[in-house]
């Protein structure tokens, strides 16, 4: 661990006034900004923030797709003094809504494509709203934001009349660990907003856990895929990016495989985090399809044992990604069984992150020389965790934690808070779980999705899903109870089938030998009872899990 006594802010003024002149932010086929380009521009946003009247504490929201200009916003808000509030950009124009009205926000910042479809009629109490591609005041109810914003370059001439140096930079007074940094909003919707509060003491916490486990240096380049307006990018890339002079990259659109590896290829990333979906997706879309295809699909399920194959499958891979990357870090949901396998079987350099919103996001990771097949790691340092079970490490239960990466509660909703902090101050983070004799936790599935047989039998869909996802042509799927019985709901990968010569026909029966091939892993109190084909892809959460309660009660 670092030995610093330094609080966040401070850490980051000591990362931009010591990397000043190293490239900090790229928008990728777009504009790079430097470490000292970016000390300008928060500078900027300082002195427009204080003409408009804006005090420490005040709430700022901020909206839009990832982008450089999204992360200076970010910087300038917290080293005001100021709350930052990130909405996702995926949400609704009246999530948005219901978001900066339920935190207060005095203004918000919002990328050109959200500001398009957002009606300032709905959000009462904002005095601007400020467009991110150029911070631009497109709505003002302030004369003072109004003012400060005609005249900024003019004051900013004023205030440094030969330039702007690092020793220029004087952020705010050194913040208390208690006191709040982040609103970050888990959901969108308007009947039951929960606003997670993170003070500076998580985000710290956090930021020095990452460089503990990763140890990232100056100039490292890191691509930023995931949302920042979710807590695991924020943390994972950009926080902890900024805070070491890393330079942070932005692919501004949807992080397509084939974007990835064009992007991947040129910018040859140092550390990678992403979803699994990302990494099962471009394994079989763009690593196993370069060996034979029959046997790529049989690599999956029988373990290489020729070290010519294993190399060979794991140069196609390491390209894939760029080549030059520590280890990729995987969260936000859990990583196929059968996949995790076949990575680590061709020592694919991967972890597993595991956490929640409201610990900022990190309760338990590990360095990739530690792993366990499987294992999320153990609880992560600053942190204690145990499972709720007469036998923890053989019986699944609730996993709760505490310490230093705890949210303060959710914003002006106390019921919630304390249906999730219990007296002692642990976090019940609704995962089933076991922890083994080493400390290694073992997500089973979410406690709200574990399936309640007549029998009595406790299932974790998350387990059979695992398995079903990677048979011929499933591209996801599904587990539900109906009448007392298991129905897979698949979502077939029809191109694939239609380029290899299958009818609807043939689908539905390769669909039905999944299901049986399945059933023969499994007890028979889990087994598949039918397949039912969707027609689309699932819904999904910003970070990539199925909206399950969606398809709950689907009937034929």
């Amino acid at each position: 661990m670092e030995n610093t006594e330094l609080s966040f802010i401070a850490l980051i003024e000591r990362s931009i006034k010591t990397n000043w002149n190293l490239d900090a932010l790229t928008d990728y086929k777009g504009a790079t900004l430097q470490y000292n380009d970016v000390a300008r521009k928060i500078e900027k946003i300082h002195i427009a923030m204080e003409g408009a009247g804006i005090q420490p504490g005040d709430k700022i929201a901020i909206c839009g797709r990832n982008s450089a200009h999204w992360t200076v916003t970010f910087l300038a808000i917290i080293t005001y003094g100021a709350v930052a509030v990130p909405i996702l950009h995926e949400f609704k124009p009246d999530q948005i809504h219901n978001i900066v009205n339920h935190s207060e926000a005095r203004a918000l910042f919002a990328g050109d494509q959200i500001w398009e479809n957002l009606n300032e009629e709905d959000m009462p109490l904002l005095e601007g709203i400020i467009e991110m591609k150029d911070f631009d005041v497109v709505v003002s109810r302030s004369e003072q934001l109004t003012y400060a914003r005609e005249h900024l370059n003019e004051i900013f001439g004023q205030k440094y009349p030969c330039r702007f140096r690092p020793e220029d930079i004087h952020y705010r007074r050194e913040e208390s660990p208690e006191e709040l940094c982040i609103i970050n909003y888990t959901s969108g919707t308007t009947g039951y907003s929960k606003g997670v509060m993170l003070p500076y003491r998580s985000i710290m916490s956090n930021v020095l856990f990452c460089h503990e486990k990763i140890g990232i240096r100056p100039g490292d380049s890191i691509v930023s895929m995931l949302p920042l307006g979710h807590v695991f990018g924020m943390v994972f890339d950009f926080l902890y990016g900024i805070s070491y002079g890393a330079h942070l990259w932005f692919l501004t659109r949807m992080p397509s495989p084939k974007i990835i590896m064009e992007s991947f290829a040129e910018i040859r990333p140092r550390i990678i985090s992403c979803v699994p979906l990302v990494v099962e997706k471009i394994f079989k879309k763009s690593v196993l399809p370069k060996i034979d295809n029959k046997l790529g699909k049989l690599l999956l399920k029988v373990p290489i044992v020729n070290d010519r194959i294993r190399e060979r499958i794991n140069q196609y891979a390491m390209e894939a990604f760029g080549g030059n990357f520590i280890e990729i870090i995987i969260g936000g949901a859990p990583f196929n069984a059968e996949m995790e396998a076949f990575v680590q079987s061709i020592r694919f350099p991967y972890t597993l992150a595991y956490g929640m919103t409201e610990c900022g996001p990190i309760i338990a990771h590990d360095h990739q020389r530690d792993m366990k097949p499987s294992s999320c790691g153990r609880v992560a340092s600053r942190m204690e965790a145990k499972v709720l079970s007469p036998a923890p490490s053989v019986i699944p239960g609730e996993l709760v934690c505490r310490g230093e990466n705890l949210m303060l509660g959710y914003y002006k909703n106390e019921e919630a808070t304390r249906q999730v902090i219990d007296n002692e101050g642990w976090l019940h983070t609704g995962d089933m779980a076991i922890i083994d004799e080493e400390g290694y936790i073992f997500i089973k599935g979410r406690c709200k999705n574990m399936l309640l047989t007549a029998s009595g039998q406790n299932i974790y869909p998350e387990e059979i899903e695992s398995r079903l996802n990677n048979l011929p042509y499933v591209s996801e799927s599904l587990i539900i109870l109906n009448q007392g019985k298991l129905v897979a709901l698949i979502y077939a990968d029809k191109d694939d089938a239609f380029a290899h010569g299958l009818s609807e026909k043939d689908i539905e029966h390769v669909m039905e030998a999944n299901r049986m091939e399945v059933n023969k892993t499994l007890p028979a109190y889990s087994q598949i009872t039918r397949v039912k084909l969707y027609p689309e892809e699932f819904e999904k959460t910003a970070k990539k899990s199925i909206k399950r309660f969606l398809y709950q009660d689907l009937k034929e």
